[in-house]
């Protein structure tokens, strides 16, 4: 049965790489809609090709995001039903999109988003590093890439392969204490994640003729320092006549970059000696 749709904006994820990675609910939006706003033309006509969905495309992307943004507002002021896609998985991730639905909220047009295929979960999912917490930072980009030192969880990262090489040289002189994971072409025939430290996977890709498909680079959480009882016993001990072992575990964490747990739990070890 064909949805019905209201007026509004319907951000619609696209498959990743398996073209049966779309759920019904996208394919009976993107049939009932009145125009599909996509990055490329050319690739979304493959994806509605094989699902038998004739629709006018539009582009929205990077180039012509204020033009077009100006556009969809024109027409959902006239009452359109309107999809938003990317060339593969969830718009407005690391695609424009996001002042445009800013705009849609403050004139009070109705919108939502599918649920569907993204390549940075996906690729979180597949490297085999913690997930309890992560911080997705985009396409990769070297002017930034110190700020994300200090960040103690899972990193993930989007780049091309014709850069990846470069890019994990550059990255091993910054995160030399995390493990690194390199998922590639995901949910297609040669989909495959190969982790471990920095010089392994650096020596893996090199060894290749050619690398290519899309790449998602997946760094685990800077590996935990050992601590020295007798380096930091001293500071634990000035500081216990005039500091809680809270509070200590708040400055020595931040000293000697390590945890609060490790601070804390070796301010007792002083305490009670």
């Amino acid at each position: 049965m064909d949805a019905e749709l209201k007026p509004g904006l319907y951000i619609i994820p696209t498959p990743i790489g398996n073209l049966k990675d779309i759920t019904l609910r996208a394919l009976e939006y993107l049939k009932a809609c009145d125009v599909i706003y996509c990055e490329d033309t050319r690739v979304s006509n493959k994806l509605l090709q094989v699902y038998g969905i004739k629709k006018t495309l539009l582009t929205y992307h990077e180039h012509n995001a204020s033009t077009a943004r100006n556009q969809i507002i024109e027409k959902l002021q006239q009452g359109a039903k309107i999809c938003l896609v990317s060339d593969a998985g969830m718009p407005l991730i690391s695609d424009p999109g996001y002042k445009l639905i800013r705009e849609i909220q403050i004139k009070g047009f109705y919108y939502t988003a599918l649920p569907g295929a993204c390549a940075a979960i996906s690729g979180l999912c597949l490297s085999g590093m913690p997930t309890n917490q992560f911080f997705f930072a985009g396409f990769f980009d070297s002017k930034t890439t110190k700020k994300f030192q200090e960040i103690p969880s899972t990193l993930i990262f989007y780049e091309s392969a014709r850069r990846l090489l470069k890019t994990l040289n550059l990255m091993s002189s910054v995160f030399n204490d995390r493990q690194v994971s390199i998922v590639r072409e995901i949910s297609k025939i040669y989909e495959e994640s190969i982790h471990g430290s920095f010089e392994e996977v650096i020596d893996n890709f090199s060894k290749r003729s050619s690398i290519l498909g899309e790449i998602i680079i997946v760094l685990g959480p800077p590996a935990e320092k050992e601590i020295s009882f007798k380096d930091i016993q001293t500071q634990i001990q000035m500081l216990l006549e005039n500091h809680s072992i809270k509070d200590i575990s708040s400055i020595l964490s931040r000293t000697h970059k390590i945890s609060k747990k490790q601070v804390y739990d070796l301010a007792l070890k002083v305490k009670d000696a």
